[in-house]
This record gives structure tokens, C-alpha cells and sequence, in this order.
């Protein structure tokens, strides 16, 4: 079965027994059961795939077992966040197909609300650049003197508005966001998203690492209305992960994600012009095998276990 998505690429997608798809974005399918009408059910399949994505286009390339990781990184954080999630199950005994056991979760339907929930505590990425130039990230006024990969004196909730497939999220402010949700939903968003933050980072520093920053999303559970944590979490698909024995502001932080493709992507070698609306390349060997490696690292420092 193939998935079109907006940018005119088609996706494979899985014919799993008992599931019907509805939905493929740049990494995750998502299925619900078969047996019930369109939007019936309350619960849905979230398969994690080898897709990796760079500079909003979903690559030919696969990187190896990152479904697996992804997935397998979401569930030990959902076992130490104190906050509601919405996990049902992910074994086979808990009604996961055999075929995507390992890289698939049977989780609650949400009602999501249309916010990226941001944390940061460290400067960087597309905050570094609103830094640059106006003092303020998601408006919030920051101190003088930061530089790329400088901590914040406290972390800060930075939110951004859902685009639409192969578009970029856009930043906004804590007032957009009461304008979008109301000033309850909002308050708690944010609350619940520097709580999350906060225990994740000491949880992450415990293990050598630093969590820059972190992207969670939330839903309402309509059964009990509450305010659930949905998606993946604190994986290196979502969240910046840098060594914390070699963390040194005033530059780029190496992290444990894809950076080796967006790396490649951008060099020479590739011959790739990313605003030229062209298919990125195939990616090299090598690159597929480092990347691959990085999540792995990612996944047995954080978890302390080891992947097989």
C-alpha cells in the first residue's frame, strides 16, 4: 500500500490484519481498528518506520531500525514522566500485529490540540536566530551576552503552530496560543510542558547528557477530558541531546540526531540544492551507518540498556 503526502511523494505503508491506515506523516502511520466505522474507535496504531526526514522532505533513505529505537526511547520515557499519557499497550498480547511489534504503540484517540508544545533551556536552533536579532525567543526577552548553546537562566516554553505537511512550524508567542486554546488550556500546556522539561533534563543530565530542548505534543482524552501527552517523547527526533562531558557554548553542540544526514544534505558531495524543490539524494552508506549508531548511543545512554 502506498501513502501520498502533500509534498507529492509516495510512502509504503504496511497492510496489517485487523487495522485499517488512515494517516502517514514524515516518520509515523497511523492505523485504527477495522472492524469500526471511520473515526468510531477510540483507540489508533502509531507504527514508528525507518523514514528519516531533512529540511521538510521525507528521504528515499532508510535508517535502520530507527522505528524501533524511536518507539522503544517513547516508552521508557512514558514510564518516567509523571504525567498522563496515552499509551494502551504495545505488545502482541496487547493486540500490537507481530509484523510491527517493537515499532508500534495501541494508543488512546486524542483530541489534539494544534500546538507544538516547545521547551527550551538552552539556546540554539531557531531561537539563536530570533536571539540574534531581536533579543527575544517566542517573544520572550532573554539576558544580553548568549551565545549558541548558552544555558538559560530557566527553561522557557516556546510554542509553534502545526503547519501542514512538508511546511515548516512557525513560532508564536504565549498570547497566540491563548487566542487558539483559551487561557486555561493554555496555562496548563505550558505548565505541563517545562514540568515535563524540567524532570526529563535532570533524568537526561543524571546520564551525561544534555536536552536542549524538546518538542511534546497533548491532546484532551475525551472519556475523561483530561490534558493527555501524546506522540513520541524526548526522542532525538523531537528533542536536542548533547553530550553533556563535551558541551562548550559559543558554537554548534554536536547532538544525537540525524546531523549527519543534514550534514551531507548541505555539502558539496551531495550536489543537492535544497530550495530547488528536487528529491534529496540518496544517502551514502556511511552516512546511514553513523546516523544509525547515534540513535542507538542515544537510546542505551539514556535508557541504560542495550539494543538488539
Amino acid at each position: 500500500m502506498t501513502s501520498e503526502n502533500t509534498k507529492g511523494y509516495t510512502t509504503e505503508v504496511l497492510d496489517l490484519p485487523g487495522w485499517r491506515h488512515i494517516y502517514s506523516g514524515k516518520v509515523r502511520d497511523l492505523y485504527e481498528p477495522a472492524e469500526a466505522g471511520p473515526g468510531e474507535s477510540g483507540e489508533v496504531l502509531v507504527v514508528a518506520s525507518d523514514r528519516i526526514s531533512a529540511y521538510d522532505y521525507v528521504l528515499a533513505s532508510t535508517i535502520p531500525d530507527k522505528g524501533r529505537i524511536l518507539t522503544q526511547m517513547s516508552l521508557w520515557w512514558f514510564e518516567q514522566l509523571n504525567v498522563p499519557n496515552h499509551v494502551i499497550g504495545s505488545t502482541v498480547d496487547d493486540g500490537v500485529p507481530a509484523e510491527v511489534v517493537g515499532r508500534a504503540m495501541i494508543c488512546r484517540r486524542l483530541e489534539m490540540y494544534p500546538v507544538e508544545c516547545i521547551a527550551r533551556g538552552y539556546l540554539t536552533g531557531s531561537g539563536l536566530l530570533e536571539y540574534r536579532e531581536s533579543g527575544t525567543v517566542c517573544g520572550i526577552p532573554l539576558p544580553e551576552g548568549l551565545v549558541d548553546g548558552s544555558r538559560l537562566p530557566e527553561a522557557i516554553f516556546t510554542p509553534s503552530a502545526k503547519a501542514e505537511f512538508g511546511e515548516h512550524d512557525e513560532n508564536i508567542t504565549y498570547e497566540d496560543v491563548t487566542g487558539m486554546v483559551g487561557d486555561e488550556a493554555a496555562a496548563q500546556l505550558r505548565d505541563l510542558t517545562l514540568e515535563l522539561y524540567r524532570e526529563a533534563e535532570r533524568i537526561a543530565r543524571e546520564r551525561g547528557i544534555i536536552l536542549a530542548d524538546t518538542k511534546v505534543e497533548f491532546g484532551v482524552d475525551p472519556a475523561s477530558g483530561i490534558i493527555t501527552l501524546g506522540d513520541e517523547v524526548l526522542t532525538p527526533d523531537s528533542s536536542r541531546f548533547w553530550d553533556a562531558a563535551s558541551w562548550e557554548p559559543g558554537h554548534a553542540q554536536p547532538s544525537f540526531d540525524k546531523q549527519f544526514v543534514r550534514d551531507w544534505l548541505t555539502s558539496d558531495e551531495s550536489g543537492w540544492d535544497r530550495a530547488s524543490g528536487e528529491e534529496a539524494p540518496v544517502l551514502p552508506d556511511d552516512v546511514v551507518t553513523r546516523t544509525r549508531a547515534r540513535y542507538v548511543e542515544a537510546y542505551e545512554r539514556l535508557t541504560g540498556r542495550t539494543f538488539s
